[in-house]
C-alpha cells in the first residue's frame, strides 16, 4: 500500500480507530497528522512544522472571537438566563395544549443564540424545563424529545463557535455567515413548533395544556426577560448593524451578561472564576483540535487526497447536485460518531474543495456551470446546509449525544422514547434542508440585502 490514496486513507482509518478508542480527537490528529508528515518527508521537516505551526495558527485575529463567546456562554448560563427565558416563553405559550413544550423550544433557541453550544444548549435547558415537564405529565417521549431536538438550535444561531470556525477554514466572512444563519435559525423553530403542535393533535394526551399565569406572574416574566434580549439585542444588532466587528460584540456581550449577573446577584466570586476556567478549558480543547486538523491538512495535501478525490467525483459523471446531497448524508453519518466541532475541522477541507471543483473553480460566476452561484455564495449556502446536517448526528440513532444527555437527566424515562420522541422533530430538520436546498435564496438573500 505506498500509493498516496491508500496512504491517505490508511491515515483516516487510524484516526477513526483511535477516536473509537476513546482518543481525544485533537491527540488523535496531531497523532496521525504528526507521524503520516514524518514518515513522507523526514522528522525534520515535522520539527519544522511545529517550530511555527502553532503560533501561525493561534495568532489569528478573527480567533479571539472564540474565548469571548464561549466565556459569555459561560456567566449567561451560571447568571440564570435559561431560567429566564424560559419562565418568560412558558408565560407566552404554556397555557395552550403542547405549550410547555413549545416553551422549551424558543427558550433552547434564545439561550443557544448566547451560549452557541448544542450539547450546553441541551443540557442547560434541561434542567429547567424538564421539571415543568414532568408537573404538566407531559408524555416522556414528547418531553425529553423536544428538549434534545431543541439542544441543535444552539449551532446555527448566531454567535455560534462552530459557524465561526467555519467561515475561517474556507474564508469566508464571518458577519456574512452570520447573516445567513438567521432565516435558516427562525425557520427551525417555526418548524420545531408546527412539530409539536402536530404532534398533539395525533397524541393529544402527549402535551397537556399548561395553567394560565396569573397577571402579576405573566408582567414579572415578560419584564424579567428584558435584559436578556437587550443583550441579545446589542450584539447581534451591533454586528448587522455595522457598529463593531464579532470580536468587539463578544466583549460587548461579556460584560453586559457580567453586569447583569452581577445586578441580579447571581454571579458569585466563585462563580465568575468557574466561567473563567469553563472558558480556558473550551479554548485549549478547541485550540488543540485546530492544531490537529492543521496537521491533518497538510499530511492530506502532500499525499494529494482531497485532490484526488476531487478529481474522482468529478470524473464520476454525478450532478453537482447528487454530490452535494451524499456529502451531505455523509456528514449525519459522521454527526452520530464525533462533536460538530471536530467534523467541521476535519471534513470540510476534503469537500469544499471538491464543491468548488464542482463548481467550475474558484472563479466560477454565477451564470457558469456547477451550481449556478459565484464561489463566494456557494461557501455560505454550503456552509449553512453543513452545520444542520451536522447538527442532526446529536439526535440520530444509535449514538445521538443530545439523546444521551437529556436521558442521564430523565432517568424516568427509556432511552428509546426519547428516540421515538426526537424521530419528528428530525423529520422536521430534513424538511428544512430539502428546502434549503432547492430555494438558496432562503440563505442568500439577508446577506445580500443587509450588503446594500
Amino acid at each position: 500500500m505506498t500509493d498516496p490514496t491508500s496512504l491517505g486513507f490508511l491515515g483516516l482509518l487510524v484516526l477513526l480507530i483511535l477516536i473509537a478508542l476513546r482518543m481525544p480527537i485533537g491527540y488523535a490528529m496531531i497523532l496521525v497528522g504528526g507521524v503520516g508528515i514524518t514518515l513522507l518527508n523526514g522528522p525534520a521537516l515535522m520539527l519544522n512544522q511545529l517550530k511555527t505551526l502553532a503560533y501561525g495558527q493561534f495568532s489569528v485575529y478573527d480567533l479571539s472571537v472564540i474565548p469571548m463567546f464561549v466565556l459569555m456562554g459561560a456567566l449567561a448560563t451560571k447568571a440564570g438566563f435559561s431560567q429566564q427565558l424560559f419562565r418568560f416563553t412558558n408565560a407566552w405559550l404554556g397555557w395552550m395544549r403542547g405549550g410547555t413544550a413549545m416553551a422549551g423550544i424558543a427558550a433552547c433557541a434564545g439561550f443557544g443564540a448566547v451560549s452557541g453550544s448544542s450539547l450546553a444548549t441541551a443540557s442547560t435547558m434541561g434542567k429547567v424545563a424538564l421539571p415543568e415537564l414532568r408537573r404538566y405529565r407531559y408524555s416522556g417521549a414528547l418531553a425529553t424529545g423536544s428538549l434534545a431536538a431543541g439542544g441543535v438550535l444552539g449551532i446555527l444561531i448566531p454567535p455560534s463557535v462552530v459557524l465561526i470556525i467555519y467561515a475561517i477554514i474556507v474564508e469566508a466572512n464571518i458577519v456574512t455567515m452570520f447573516m445567513a444563519a438567521f432565516i435558516p435559525g427562525i425557520l427551525a423553530v417555526i418548524f420545531f413548533l408546527l412539530t409539536i403542535a402536530i404532534y398533539v393533535i395525533v397524541v393529544p394526551d402527549a402535551g397537556p395544556a399548561g395553567g394560565t399565569k396569573d397577571r402579576a406572574e405573566f408582567i414579572s416574566a415578560t419584564l424579567g426577560v428584558i435584559p436578556v434580549l437587550l443583550i441579545f439585542g446589542l450584539v447581534l444588532g451591533g454586528i448587522y448593524g455595522g457598529l463593531y466587528n464579532p470580536t468587539p460584540a463578544a466583549a460587548v456581550g461579556v460584560f453586559l451578561v457580567f453586569v447583569f449577573g452581577i445586578v441580579q446577584r447571581k454571579l458569585s466570586l466563585r462563580a465568575m472564576y468557574d466561567s473563567v476556567i469553563e472558558t480556558a478549558s473550551t479554548t485549549g480543547m478547541i485550540f488543540l483540535i485546530l492544531l490537529g486538523a492543521e496537521l491533518m491538512k497538510i499530511y492530506m495535501s502532500r499525499i494529494g487526497l482531497p485532490q484526488a478525490a476531487a478529481a474522482w467525483i468529478g470524473n464520476s459523471g454525478l450532478e453537482p447536485m447528487t454530490v452535494l446531497v451524499l456529502l451531505l448524508l455523509a456528514l449525519i453519518l459522521l454527526g452520530c460518531l464525533m462533536d460538530s466541532l471536530s467534523m467541521i475541522l476535519l471534513v470540510i477541507p476534503f469537500f469544499w474543495p471538491v464543491l468548488v471543483e464542482l463548481n467550475g473553480g474558484l472563479y466560477q460566476g454565477a451564470d457558469g456551470a456547477g451550481f449556478g452561484m459565484s464561489t463566494n455564495d456557494l461557501k455560505i449556502w454550503f456552509g449553512i446546509l453543513a452545520l444542520i446536517v451536522v447538527e442532526l448526528g446529536l439526535i440520530t440513532p444509535p449514538v445521538g449525544m443530545n439523546v444521551f444527555v437529556i436521558s442521564a437527566m430523565a432517568r424516568d424515562t427509556p432511552m428509546m422514547e426519547t428516540f421515538k420522541g426526537v424521530m419528528p422533530f428530525f423529520a422536521a430538520e430534513i424538511v428544512r434542508v430539502v428546502l434549503l436546498l432547492a430555494f438558496p435564496g432562503i440563505v442568500l438573500w439577508l446577506p445580500k440585502f443587509l450588503a446594500g
